[in-house]
């Protein structure tokens, strides 16, 4: 079997940050731990094409705040607010305290992971040829501003009897430099022959530790 390291959590500490934020021990630590993945399920399944990358999720005693960034806003909020306001009450059921919910726009999908490899996943599943799909979203990337993308596909692709992983770089991809700023992301997409799963390396440069810290909080200070 291979040793390989999840490239977020290897950053973590270092240039990354943990994507759910608040302290607890015992058992309200395994529960707050499961509820952090109900809300996560729940807002997906609550909004499944609204191209979400990745949910953010900080508590306060009596309140949960849960930011989710996505590529197309306008279909977590939808019209005056509806959807959001949907989505809101049952959150608040779920963990039965108050639930405030902002909504970030990733302002280049083309460079972010999770949504090249549900893009890749997608066009698997519409009978696309992989090679074509992979060359295809790692161009769209390096022209949008990456500077570097890997995408690895495994399966049954094309409906060959042994299952076999499939490649592809374009620029670099330095998964051992802890400064390197690599964005990572999986999907699967079920076809006719099985499961094929996507995975996805997206390297935007070199940052410095901290950087990510002080940019985040930077940035909320802007829009309060």
């Amino acid at each position: 079997m291979g040793r390989k390291v999840h490239p977020i959590g290897f950053r973590l500490g270092i240039i990354k940050e943990h994507k759910s934020r608040w302290f607890a021990t015992g058992y309200d630590y395994v529960n707050q731990l499961g509820e952090d993945r109900d809300i996560r399920a729940m807002v997906r399944r609550d909004a499944p094409r609204a191209g979400i990358s990745f949910i953010e999720i900080e508590r306060q005693p009596n309140q949960v705040h849960i930011i989710i960034n996505t590529a197309k806003p306008g279909i977590i909020i939808g019209r005056k607010g509806a959807n959001v306001n949907v989505l809101r009450v049952n959150l608040q059921e779920l963990t039965n305290k108050k639930v405030k919910i902002d909504v970030r726009e990733i302002d280049k999908p083309e460079t972010d992971a999770q949504l090249v490899a549900e893009n890749v996943a997608e066009q698997l599943e519409r009978r696309i040829s992989w090679k074509r799909a992979m060359k295809q979203a790692a161009g769209r990337a390096m022209r949008t501003g990456a500077e570097g993308v890997m995408i690895q596909v495994a399966g049954r692709l094309g409906g060959s009897e042994m299952g076999r992983v499939d490649t592809i770089r374009d620029g670099q991809v330095p998964r051992h430099t802890l400064r390197a700023e690599i964005d990572y992301g999986t999907a699967e997409a079920s076809t006719t022959y099985g499961v094929i799963g996507v995975k996805t390396w997206v390297y935007h440069g070199e940052v410095m530790p901290g950087e990510e810290y002080h940019a985040r909080y930077a940035e909320m200070a802007l829009t309060e």
